[in-house]
């Protein structure tokens, strides 16, 4: 756990947003903003004199963005990173790939109403920048090749796990964590359905992101679509989805709702979902994230007869919402991430044996 201020380094091509910025992080006890930059070559430089212990990086810049910024940065100089992100599809899209590319979590830049959003946004990236100067992003470091999918590792047993449907809580360093189970995963794997903490338009774009690297088709989820093997399904942010049962087959239901836990979509909607109907064919994962949502849900989930996991400390950007469902009785075991893919597939394997 850090001691004293959390040391800043605000990156935006905005002079004027430079200025909002550090007037609010500055604001806060717990933050001094340690210099700005307009550019990623400015901002080079800073890291490399001032080590700060986080940097704020706009989305969108001119000259480079914050994609292809952080794909040079973090294998040599790794730095928790809070994306500041335009709501545009373009911006949408690079804070994807940011968030692939080693930042730690997003804020979104309000677009109406922009005196209360701009308050709102500063007390968030407030909350966020402190909670990234706790994460350890030295894995980034020279970082070694993905792992392969697991194609043989699945044999032909799979095949007759078709009823099987597995179950992605998360939050925090979730995007990562996803990705890196989903890209390791065969084209034939059972039907998989995610809740994910991200807000309406970011969860369309990290589906096609994450679509493009799998052997599975991933998309995000509509009313009336099948949990079918070899689909990935996410919650769309703002809407709430569950899992039900519909003759001889599951379906999801997205809808507008509520929050529950904090959040839409949330977890324990969709985890306490997959209790009801899947039940003992349920295989639950919670991974990386802050809070508790997904616990109760979990627990549920363990009481309907299904095997759940949750993600370990070492491996996760924020051990809040695994922690919780370990300790609640709803995950039976902590894995480090880079286990869980050939875990799920043993565990499949077993139960078709």
């Amino acid at each position: 756990m850090m001691s004293g201020k959390v040391r800043v380094l605000i990156v935006d091509d905005s002079a004027l947003v430079r200025q909002l910025l550090s007037k609010g992080l500055g604001s806060d006890a717990g933050i001094e903003v340690v210099a700005t930059a307009g550019d990623p070559y400015a901002a080079r430089d800073h890291i490399a004199r001032l080590r700060p212990d986080v940097m704020t990086l706009d989305v969108e810049m001119p000259r480079m963005d914050g994609v292809e910024f952080l794909r040079r940065l973090m294998p040599q100089y790794p730095i928790p990173v809070v994306m500041v992100s335009s709501l545009t599809q373009r911006g949408k899209q690079i804070t994807i790939d940011s968030l692939n590319a080693g930042a730690v979590d997003f804020v979104a830049k309000p677009t109406t109403d922009v005196a209360r959003g701009l308050k709102a946004m500063i007390l968030e990236l407030c909350a966020k920048v402190k909670l990234a100067a706790t994460v350890d992003v030295s894995h980034w470091k020279n970082r070694r090749k993905e792992l392969p999918k697991l194609l043989k590792a699945s044999g032909g047993a799979l095949a007759e796990s078709t009823d099987k449907v597995i179950v992605i809580g998360a939050s925090t360093g979730g995007t990562e964590a996803t990705r890196r189970i989903i890209t390791r995963l065969p084209a034939g794997f059972p039907g998989i359905v995610i809740t994910q903490h991200m807000p309406p338009g970011f969860t369309q774009m990290y589906a096609e992101s994450l679509n493009r690297e799998s052997a599975m088709q991933v998309r995000e989820a509509k009313t009336g679509d099948r949990v079918a093997p070899g689909l990935v399904l996410l919650a769309p942010g703002g809407k709430q989805m569950r899992v039900i049962r519909s003759g001889g087959r599951y379906e999801v239901i997205c809808e507008a709702g509520p929050k529950v836990s904090g959040h839409c979509p949330s977890v324990d909607v969709l985890m306490e979902s997959a209790a009801r109907s899947v039940g003992g064919n349920a295989i639950g994962v919670m991974l990386t994230g802050m809070g508790s949502d997904g616990a109760r849900g979990m627990l549920a989930m363990a009481r309907a007869g299904a095997r759940n996991i949750a993600q370990d400390e070492a491996s996760c950007v924020v051990f809040g919402m695994p922690k919780v469902a370990f300790e609640m009785g709803g995950a039976k075991r902590l894995v480090p991430l880079d286990d869980i893919p050939p875990l799920l597939v043993g565990m499949l394997t077993e139960r078709a044996a």
